[in-house]
């Protein structure tokens, strides 16, 4: 090969080089931009995810957490519609347990079983990890431990000469109709039984203090039984006697906690959140200081003193975010336990060694409310029951949504109505 060839091929390949390297993209200098999908009702408040969010951009100049909020009822939608995009609108979003096995089905959800270390899986309750894991895999942090509780305004009682709140539904039923003919209230009780995921969480509530369940041992559906139409002959019962008012029928937890907070109602069941907004927020509620909470009823009979609904929910990473270690990073200081313990005012940690001996008195003298929260999440929690994590839970849960509202305004009776609902749930396992 000559020289002046030689020389030639060096200048064609110098040339080659300096062009591709003018054709590369330019470095992404910036923080990675990790964008949050969660719901504005439940936990903490929006003011404290902000504060959260805050202090991790603070602590990892690297990555940028931006958050968006919507209700409940949008969240799964939010998320579904999101998928459709590549990459997803959204890096992290939160999960209900509800959704898990549809969303890991789906490929939606990133497989953490490896990013969480021993550690953090023995120090979490065993029963929060049931609620992000589907087949024996993690796709989240467990995040959001709640449950339904039974809340009563302790003067509306000792005003109807109630010395103690009922321990059963039927003691409770006897109450209302005292504190009805007294004229404390015109409608005593106040439900979340409007056509939505609400109505389904009241009716487990109502379900397993009856002695029922939602599947049999074959995974059929058995919420049809004895037991279930029992349970829901009870709630329209109780509409006719003029106890629960009938706007209920219409109702989610904001309305049952705005009606309660107006000293409309004695009893109540809803989440953790009330409890502060209706006992210690004057801006919220006309009844602070007259709020207590008691264990969830039971009908008279059943084997368990009480029966309520898990409503727990986790933060997960999306599979195809471009984000996702970022994503994670984030997630596991949301659900760390320094940050739960300091948020714990309206989200309690998930960390069981917090409920015994010195941590649990920490805990209590954490805020003004965890002194009645925290022993009330203990006393309730062994009490409480998920809905059936099954991958067609979404359509099946509105086929007993509509069995419900048309058992509660007369269009079918129960039997009929759960009936219908139970063989749509059949036909969606298939």
């Amino acid at each position: 090969m000559s020289k002046l060839y030689r020389f030639t091929l060096i200048l064609v390949l110098l040339s080659l080089a300096v062009s591709l390297s003018g054709c590369a993209a330019p470095a992404d200098t910036g923080p990675k931009t990790v964008k949050v999908l969660t719901m504005q009702q439940a936990g903490p408040t929006p003011d404290e995810m902000n504060a959260i969010v805050a202090k991790f951009n603070q602590a990892n100049p690297s990555i940028k957490v931006e958050i968006e909020y919507v209700s409940y009822d949008a969240l799964h939608d939010k998320i579904a519609t999101a998928m459709a995009t590549n990459p997803p609108a959204y890096d992290v979003v939160l999960v209900d347990d509800i959704w898990y096995a549809e969303f890991a089905k789906n490929g939606y959800l990133w497989d953490v079983t490896s990013q969480v270390d021993s550690t953090t899986k023995s120090s979490v309750f065993a029963a929060a990890w049931d609620i992000t894991s589907v087949g024996g895999k993690i796709y989240g942090m467990p995040w959001l431990l709640d449950e339904k509780y039974f809340y009563y305004n302790e003067k509306m009682l000792a005003d109807a000469g109630i010395t103690a709140p009922p321990t059963t539904w039927e003691e409770m039923l006897a109450q209302a109709k005292t504190i009805k003919e007294k004229g404390l209230a015109e409608y005593p009780i106040v439900w979340s039984w409007g056509q939505a995921e609400a109505a389904i969480c009241d009716f487990v509530a109502l379900l397993y203090g009856n002695g029922g369940t939602f599947m049999d041992d074959s995974g059929k559906p058995a919420f049809n039984n004895a037991q279930g139409v029992k349970t829901l002959q009870w709630m329209v019962d109780s509409i006719d006697a003029g106890i629960t008012n009938p706007a209920s029928i219409s109702y989610v937890e904001e309305d049952v906690r705005n009606t309660f907070s107006q000293g409309k109602a004695a009893f109540a069941l809803n989440w953790l959140y009330m409890y502060d907004m209706a006992a210690m927020d004057a801006k919220e509620s006309q009844i602070v200081g007259n709020v207590k909470m008691s264990l969830i009823p039971a009908f008279a009979g059943n084997a368990a003193p009480s029966a309520s609904i898990n409503g727990s929910m986790g933060f997960s990473v999306i599979d195809k975010s471009p984000n996702r270690e970022a994503g994670w990073k984030y997630v596991q200081f949301l659900t760390s336990e320094a940050i739960q313990k300091e948020y714990s005012a309206h989200l309690l940690p998930i960390y069981s060694g917090n409920y015994e001996g010195v941590a649990l008195t920490a805990l209590q003298n954490l805020n003004a409310s965890t002194p009645v929260t925290v022993p009330m999440f203990k006393t309730q929690f062994p009490y409480s029951h998920v809905r059936p994590k099954v991958a067609y839970y979404s359509e099946g849960s509105k086929a007993l949504q509509l069995a419900i509202q048309e058992a509660l305004t007369k269009q079918k009776t129960p039997q009929q109505a759960l009936d219908d609902a139970a063989a749509k749930w059949v036909e969606l396992a298939k």
